[in-house]
Formats: structure tokens, C-alpha cells, sequence
């Protein structure tokens, strides 16, 4: 699993990886498992990973919204209470709750498109996904691009990257809404949303998106968190959701904040609610 242009290597390095998704497959924590089921058309392993056509992109994925964290069960698959890659051990954890970390991200995409995770979930590049070696399966996680400010949120599904270097593997969607796609790798800022409270702030409701879409702009430059525009398919609805937020303290803040901007106040939701 890597970024866009990674992929380059003669015939040893080919049966080198090839090796190394044997093992991996063998221990359930690979994307690329697909390729070895009876019915599975063979991917070589000299195939570059790489972005979409841009006719294969079905929706704006800059404006994709996070996903909701939620609690959920560890997945039967994906968390080992040990596994080997290439004669390094790793040990995954049984919880991610304070888990914060500085390092470097890389993406994947067609390559794995479609293909098995290490969860048993089939890898899908548009939407917001990560691969982590270490942190249970399923975890929420926020990532900050430390060159741009971006930030988004998604659900470590998979395991990797296998590179000392890198400490994070982002769907390509991801990488699109941090500004990364179009290169390897990026500088970025892990922080894990399990084991506190995550709170989102309801700051307007409307029956047009372009008011919700003013009111998200504003609010976003006013608090310097992240604003979304989300429709439920069962709701008429375009509501403003500021977060997620950790804790109550700020989410009062933020209120108080918004207030003082002479908005309305916003309605503190907890995970799962809609007002």
C-alpha cells in the first residue's frame, strides 16, 4: 500500500512483495487479499497504485462529509493480539483512547479498489478509510495535514503501511480532502476520537443549501473548526454540523462564541442524535 508513483521495481522486488502478501493474506490484514480468492481475476504485482480517472470520481470528494464516530464492536477480523510482516512484529491495541501522533501519511487507491481489508470490509477509495498498523479495528480518527491545516475524519478499517517511515495509509478520498492527492505523502496529525465523549453542534437547519452553505463558510472561519452541510436521506433538511468536538467544555465554548457573533445558539448533539 503506498501513494501515487511508488510502485517501480524489477523482477526481485516484485517476488519480494509478492511474498509479502502471501503473509499478509495468510494473516487476514492485507487489502489486497481479493487477489487470491478462486474467483478473483489476478492483479500483478508490478501494477502501480495510483488516483482515478476523473471520470470514474463520482462526487465531489473535497466536500465529502467525515463520518459520524459511533461505538462499535472490535471486528472479528484485523485484530490479532500479534502478527509478523516481513520478521517485524507488531502488536495491536486493545484500545485507542489517547492515542496522539505526529508522523507521515501516505494514500492508496485503484490498485486495492474493491479488493479486501484487513476487517473483512471490501476497500472502497471514495470513501474516508485508513490503514493503520497498530490501533484497534474499527477506530475513529482525526488527521490534521500539518503543511495545510486540512482535516478530516475517518475509519481505520485496514492494517498498514508497512514502511518504517510512514505511520498512516488514507484512502484516496481522505487524501483528496487533505490536500495531498496529488502527491505520496504527507506530514500529518493522528488523534483518536475513541474513549471520550464526541459532541457535534447543530447550527442551523434550512430547507435551502445556499444558506447552509453561508452560514457553514461563516462559522468555519469563525471557530477554526471543521463546518459541514449534511442532508439525511430521510430529512428535507440541509443542517450545519460544526466537529466533531471532544468534550462538553468545548462544545460550550464554541456556543458561547458563536452567540457573542450574533448567530443563533447551536444545539449540542451527541453521536447518532438529529434534532
Amino acid at each position: 500500500m503506498s501513494g501515487e508513483g511508488d510502485w517501480e521495481m524489477g523482477s526481485r522486488e516484485a517476488f519480494r512483495r509478492l511474498r509479502r502478501a502471501l503473509a499478509l493474506c495468510a494473516a487476514g490484514l492485507v487489502g489486497g487479499c481479493a487477489v487470491f480468492e478462486p474467483d478473483a481475476r489476478p492483479t500483478p504485482a508490478e501494477v502501480e497504485d495510483g488516483p482515478p480517472a476523473p471520470s470514474e470520481v463520482p462526487y465531489d470528494l473535497s466536500r465529502l462529509p467525515d463520518p459520524v464516530p459511533k461505538v462499535e464492536p472490535p471486528s472479528r477480523y484485523g485484530n490479532p493480539s500479534s502478527y509478523e510482516v516481513e520478521g517485524a512484529t507488531y502488536y495491536p491495541v486493545k484500545s485507542a483512547a489517547g492515542y496522539r501522533a505526529e508522523g507521515i501519511a501516505s494514500w492508496y487507491g485503484t490498485k486495492f479498489h474493491g479488493r479486501r481489508t484487513s476487517s473483512g470490509e471490501t476497500y472502497d477509495m471514495f470513501k474516508l478509510t485508513a490503514a493503520h498498523r497498530t490501533l484497534p479495528i474499527p477506530t475513529y480518527v482525526r488527521v490534521t495535514n500539518l503543511d495545510n491545516g486540512r482535516r478530516t475524519l475517518v475509519r481505520v478499517n485496514d492494517r498498514g503501511p508497512f514502511h518504517d517511515d510512514r505511520m498512516l495509509d488514507l484512502s484516496y478520498a481522505a487524501a483528496v480532502k487533505l490536500g495531498f492527492s496529488r502527491q505520496g505523502t504527507a506530514r500529518v496529525r493522528v488523534e483518536a476520537l475513541q474513549g471520550v465523549e464526541t459532541l457535534f453542534l447543530q447550527a442551523g437547519a434550512f430547507r435551502g443549501k445556499a444558506g447552509a452553505e453561508k452560514l457553514q463558510r461563516n462559522l468555519a472561519t469563525l471557530t477554526g473548526e471543521q463546518a459541514e452541510v449534511v442532508q439525511q436521506s430521510d430529512d428535507a433538511l440541509y443542517r450545519v454540523l460544526i466537529g466533531p468536538l471532544v468534550g462538553e467544555q468545548r462544545a460550550r465554548q464554541l456556543q458561547s462564541l458563536i452567540v457573542a457573533a450574533n448567530h443563533a445558539m447551536p444545539l449540542i448533539l451527541r453521536s447518532g442524535s438529529k434534532q
